[in-house]
């Protein structure tokens, strides 16, 4: 039982930061599905004294047009909240000030091209195009989750909604946002729309789809494509190489789990601790003995130490080798290609050993202080 409490811990221990590792390379390599694959240009803005932020450039309207041009982008689309100010967004044209206040979605406008720069689909009907934007027609499409709230779940029978006073015939529901999941809780509106009937100033950001491996090519074309004169006006935000992804999230999740099998791995040593301090008292009449023979202090606590150290070394391989085993069992179950470091396990065997040198330390001091007269009279 005293080998069980180390065994669990080196075997937390391995087994934590196999799957911190294996687990990080998993996400590195889905994460070229969607983050690689995208990029994010927003007007640049500074602060003044009083820590006001002024925004010091505009996108353009024709934004995704010039984007799109350059090589290794596949599709953009203009994004930004509209202000409503005391207006709402209702489903009925009755206003009731006696009756509750309903649900009111945030309002986004959008480029024709919006939806497929953030990876969405439609459940139901269609989203604007060109022509609805450049017309200024008052159409909108919902997220699901607005969808649900304002009671609208087909646009077959031509729904309207009313922002403000003004109607808006509802033409289709989207869903599967990957980029942008607040739009599954929002009304949008053709930025031709938003701007003839709310006064939109410009847009907030453009969303930009990327070819894999594209970020750093279309991260410093952009802004010049956007305004060839003044390009440091615009902030991009640009995917990170694989590599550096992957070290960066194999270090966060390798602290989360060191941490938890730290924890374990303390849990083990205070087990050999005081089942090594529970064996000096259960054998003070032993210990009175040996030192009655002659037996020096160094040599009682020799003896103590050595079964600790060999207590927890034994503990170290038997968890180390159940830790790998785990890993990769796991591993083979989910699909995934198990990533083990041969110094880690080798090192964690050995740290039981140091953890029961650690750990029966106190223990085989207090045996070594043990006076012959004393525990032989003691009768143990």
């Amino acid at each position: 039982m005293t080998t069980l409490g180390t065994v669990l811990g080196i075997a937390s221990l391995v087994v934590t930061i196999g799957f911190a590792q294996t687990a990080a390379g998993q996400i590195g390599k889905q994460f070229d599905a969607v983050a690689a694959t995208q990029v994010i240009v927003k007007p640049g803005s500074t602060r003044n004294a009083s820590g006001e932020e002024t925004v010091t450039a505009r996108l353009p309207w024709d934004a995704p047009e010039r984007v799109e041009r350059l090589v290794g982008v596949e599709r953009a689309g203009l994004i930004g909240e509209v202000p409503l100010g005391e207006a709402r967004i209702t489903a009925v044209p009755i206003n009731d000030p006696s009756a509750p206040e309903t649900f009111s979605p945030p309002l986004l406008a959008g480029s024709a091209g919006l939806l497929d720069a953030v990876r969405g689909s439609v459940v139901t009907g269609r989203f604007f195009d060109a022509g609805h934007d450049e017309r200024g027609d008052r159409v909108a499409v919902l997220g699901e989750r607005a969808a649900e709230k304002l009671g609208i779940n087909r646009v077959d029978s031509q729904p309207s909604i009313f922002i403000g006073e003004r109607p808006y015939t509802v033409i289709g529901i989207v869903a599967g946002v990957e980029r942008r999941p607040d739009i599954l809780d929002s009304v949008v509106i053709p930025l031709g729309a938003a701007r003839a009937d709310l006064g939109l100033p410009a847009a907030d950001e453009l969303q930009v789809r990327i070819d894999a491996g594209a970020g750093g090519v279309v991260a410093q074309q952009a802004p010049i494509a956007l305004s060839p004169n003044t390009p440091e006006n615009f902030t991009v935000q640009a995917p990170r190489s694989g590599s550096e992804l992957q070290e960066s999230v194999q270090a966060d999740v390798n602290i989360v789990f060191l941490v938890l099998g730290v924890i374990a791995l303390l849990a083990g040593g205070l087990g050999i601790a005081n089942v090594t301090l529970l064996s000096v008292s259960e054998r003070t009449g032993e210990i009175g003995l040996r030192r009655a023979l002659g037996a020096t202090r160094r040599a009682v606590a020799a003896q103590f130490m050595v079964e600790s150290i060999v207590i927890g070394l034994l503990g170290g391989l038997i968890g180390a080798a159940v830790g790998v085993f785990a890993v990769v069992g796991v591993s083979l179950l989910q699909q995934w290609t198990p990533i083990i470091d041969l110094v880690m396990v080798l090192g964690a065997a050995l740290l039981g050993a140091v953890v029961g040198l650690a750990a029966g330390a106190y223990p085989a001091r207090k045996a070594a202080r043990v006076e012959p007269i004393a525990a032989l009279r003691s009768g143990v």
